[in-house]
């Protein structure tokens, strides 16, 4: 005979079976699982619209506003159980203060011993000033209800208003309606539910907020990261665009040399055809490895790659764009490597941009040093200006990525940020490395 696995003679769980379980499993994690816990609580952040404009020695105090407001609570129901019980003041107060400072260490524990005073204050208080709650009693336990629902999460809140409402049924029961005059049942269970209702609306909004902030947090990471990439994926195809156009010219070179040469000896030809096949190889494989960044349908230009000498027609259309800029070249100019060309050349470009979108109708002035070892560039701008009347275009943001990006590219420095008078300016050097007459 076959034997059924374990389990399967087991009864299906009703779906209320499962939901009280499940409440009475949450009532024993938030109310009774480690109830008397210490959980100080923290100052108040100070860096709000109002605190941040308070002296600094004003804001260290501003910090304890939470625990001065509790400690307010407390000493406000001190004289509450003083003027109505007078007799029993020394025994009520206490039990009227104790659970409201309590909350500031032990929140859970200080509903319980709330709940625990409130019996004891209702035999020794005075049967006529309230029932089931004397009036020193009601505002302590509506005051650690509220402490309490801030300092935890909605469910908590709701699982301490069941039990108080639980608590004043079971006493109108067991005593009968009309048994004290008069009865804060009614109140009690009507204040701390609005009281609640609004600590959980407040709750669900700043987790709302938190997670948006999160979100946008996790937004603005992943867009740098992405102007990033595209940035590299463009500076990879500009530099293959270059490299292989040099390779390719080496490669056609060292194919003709040796018809430039009447009887070249055998070890000549040789040469060249090492140098044709090295050439070819590696133009076949930085187009293998470089050309996976090429979109599917991007083609690489006719034209040579941009270097500073194409500086001119650069400026000469950004003149007709609007923006009045004028060049200045310092020092001895010199051909420089193909990259720093090409990223020189797309710095300034992308620069002069900036100034066209950022700071429309601004002048703008672009310099270029040759130096010993590099090559520096500044490119400043002015203010617009009508800043009231001409709104700047925002852009998407990935110019200075993108300069920076060239920059760390050719282990260069690069700073940009605002200027006195309002303007910017981009300040760059990329270093060239300078190849001797033997090689090194």
């Amino acid at each position: 005979m076959q034997t059924p696995p374990p389990g399967d003679g087991a009864k299906p769980r009703s779906p209320e079976y499962r939901l009280a379980a499940n409440a009475l499993h949450g009532l024993r994690q938030d109310l009774f699982h480690d109830a008397f816990a210490y959980r100080p609580l923290a100052r108040m952040r100070v860096d709000g619209p109002l605190t941040r404009r308070l002296p600094r020695h004003l804001r260290e105090y501003a910090a304890w506003t939470p625990h001065a407001v509790i400690s307010t609570a407390a000493l406000f129901t001190l004289l509450m159980a003083a003027v109505d019980n007078e007799g029993a003041a020394v025994l009520l107060g206490p039990l009227a203060v104790l659970p409201i400072l309590l909350t500031m260490l032990r929140p859970v524990g200080a509903f319980w011993l709330s709940m625990a005073a409130t019996p004891v204050s209702q035999v020794f208080g005075s049967s006529m000033d309230g029932y089931p709650w004397l009036p020193a009693s009601f505002a302590c336990h509506l005051t650690v209800l509220t402490v309490v629902a801030i300092r935890t999460r909605p469910r908590t809140a709701g699982y301490m208003w069941a039990i108080t409402a639980a608590y004043a049924f079971v006493v109108d029961v067991v005593f009968g309606p009309g048994y004290y005059y008069p009865d804060d049942t009614a109140p009690m269970v009507v204040f701390s539910a609005l009281i609640l209702l609004v600590v959980a609306v407040w709750h669900t909004r700043k987790e709302a907020r938190q997670e948006v902030t999160a979100q946008q947090n996790v937004t603005a990471q992943e867009r740098s990261r992405r102007a990033l990439l595209e940035e590299r994926t463009t500076i990879a195809r500009e530099l293959h665009d270059v490299v292989a156009h040099h390779m390719s010219v080496v490669a056609i070179q060292a194919e003709a040399a040796p018809y430039r040469v009447e009887n070249p000896p055998p070890e000549l030809e040789r040469a060249f055809a090492t140098i044709r096949e090295n050439a070819v190889a590696a133009l076949t494989e930085l187009r293998r490895v470089l050309g996976v960044v090429r979109a599917e349908d991007y083609e690489a230009p006719d034209a040579p790659q941009p270097t500073l000498a194409d500086l001119d027609g650069l400026l000469a259309n950004v003149r007709d764009a609007g923006l009045a800029v004028e060049k200045a070249v310092t020092g001895a100019v010199r051909e420089l490597p193909p990259g720093v060309e090409l990223s020189a050349y797309r710095i300034v470009q992308e620069a002069l941009s900036n100034s066209l979108r950022h700071a429309p109708g601004a002048s703008a002035r672009v310099e270029i040093g040759y130096v010993l070892g590099g090559l520096g560039l500044r490119i400043v701008n002015g203010p617009p200006p009508a800043p009231a009347l001409v709104k700047p275009s925002p852009g998407a943001g990935h110019g200075i990525t993108g300069m920076r990006e060239r920059v760390s590219m050719l282990n260069g420095e690069m700073t940009a940020g605002r200027t006195d008078d309002g303007g910017y300016e981009v300040a760059v050097f990329l270093p060239v490395t300078t190849i001797t007459e033997d090689g090194s």
